[in-house]
């Protein structure tokens, strides 16, 4: 599946607090800096765009991404996105919507002699801020629907401004419940719930009028069941020999008949430590994020991510954008597990790669075109987006390599 979790190896919807956090925390402070340390500004326009008639700002977007991957895995996702915000009062809401429809082949699938797996997943999100000075308060939701998981979050946020709205700082707390099941079958017969804690605190502070530099701190704790339901375990007699990346046929061939589910420890506890800074250039913007990351599985990562965008005239911006990830395994990981004296399964066993060694790298390319009448070309913003990963899996079974693409188109629309 696409990697859209800020968490190595996380679920559905925690990171999408993780976002609205540093979403709010960049969106105060000096305006000229923070529109460099937010998303990928849009195209500047040539000249100020007429006085408004209306205290209300609107911003729609309408988006449409495709993955696809060397394992057999297929996501297209339509999306919309809507905000009404009144700069003078200091209130906004905000909200999206979008579809998963997936359809996957995946060597996991395969090798437990299942056919190919289709499903669709709705999400939406729905946030309201309030700050009509130095102090601000916000609140998110969102809803994630399944045939066989549904997720839900709900959280909320403080803001206060200091040194004349040099340095911002932020609190908040947000709530997530899982609820995995098995397509086909009612929650009411069988499920597993998962509730997830989350704790951020961070600050961005305005260097200059061109230079900000954020950090955020999350605090994760998760009790539940994290085990994939459908997910089994080939297990292999002391001392058998399985080379890394060994196929279907012969994991088959040498494991022994059992194989049991999946079984993860019931509570984990996450921390990462996100840094970002941002810089505006007299004609391009430059984006800097680093993240550290350590979990009482003893998983450890690090992800560098860097975005450089230039303008190419009063309507059209673009740029490069690059990421890697590196991490190890989780303390239990291992590519082969054997069978316990007395022919007991393990304790704790996973086939989830996403939990085991790892080296992510990302290179892709953003453009934007202002579309709107030559007084406000930002009004109307056509969008494309191309982002190519290259995944190796450093100690397991079935695949060692995967490569990935995610492109995307949208449009903007700003009064």
């Amino acid at each position: 599946m696409p990697e859209r979790s800020e968490w190595p190896g996380h679920g559905r919807l925690v990171h999408t607090a993780s976002v609205a956090a540093i979403a709010v925390l960049l969106s105060t402070g000096k305006a000229d800096a923070q529109s460099a340390a937010a998303a990928p500004p849009p195209a500047p326009a040539a000249a100020p765009a007429p006085a408004q008639t209306s205290s209300l700002d609107v911003h729609a977007v309408s988006e449409f991404a495709s993955y696809a991957d060397t394992d057999h895995v297929f996501v297209e996702t339509p999306s919309i996105a809507g905000a009404v915000s009144n700069p003078l009062t200091g209130w906004s809401v905000d909200g999206s919507y979008l579809v998963d429809v997936v359809s996957a082949a995946s060597v996991d699938i395969v090798s437990t002699a299942s056919r190919r797996w289709e499903e669709v997943r709705q999400a939406g999100t729905l946030d309201a801020a309030y700050k009509p000075n130095d102090f601000g308060v916000s609140v998110a939701s969102a809803l994630s629907v399944e045939p066989d998981y549904v997720s839900w979050m709900v959280g909320g946020s403080l803001t206060r401004d200091l040194l004349q709205k040099n340095l911002t700082l932020l609190l908040g707390y947000f709530h997530t419940n899982d609820t995995a099941g098995r397509t086909g079958t009612p929650f009411s017969v069988f499920s597993e719930q998962l509730d997830s804690e989350a704790f951020k605190a961070g600050a961005t502070m305005v260097v200059n009028r061109t230079t900000t530099l954020a950090f955020i701190v999350d605090s994760i704790f998760e009790n539940g069941n994290q085990a994939k339901p459908y997910r089994y375990i080939p297990l292999f007699a002391p001392g058998t020999s399985v080379p890394l990346g060994a196929s279907i046929d012969l994991v088959n061939s040498i494991r022994e008949s059992a194989r049991p589910l999946e079984r993860l420890p019931l509570s984990r506890q996450r921390y990462a430590l996100s840094a970002r800074l941002a810089h505006r250039f007299h004609r391009s913007t430059l984006r800097l994020d680093e993240r550290i990351y350590g979990d009482s599985w003893l998983l450890l990562a690090t992800t560098t991510d860097a975005r450089y965008l230039f303008d190419l005239g009063p309507r059209v911006e673009t740029g490069p954008h690059a990421r890697l990830h590196v991490q190890n395994g989780v303390d239990f990981w291992e590519r082969a597990y054997t069978l316990e004296p007395g022919f007991n399964d393990p304790e704790y066993r996973t086939g989830d790669r996403e939990l085991g060694p790892l080296v992510n790298v990302t290179g892709g390319w953003s453009m934007k075109i202002g579309l709107g009448s030559r007084p406000n070309p930002t009004s109307w913003i056509l969008g494309f987006d191309a982002n190519f990963t290259s995944t190796r899996f450093l100690d397991d079974l079935y695949v060692t390599q995967r490569a990935s693409a995610l492109v995307g188109v949208s449009l903007e629309a700003n009064w």
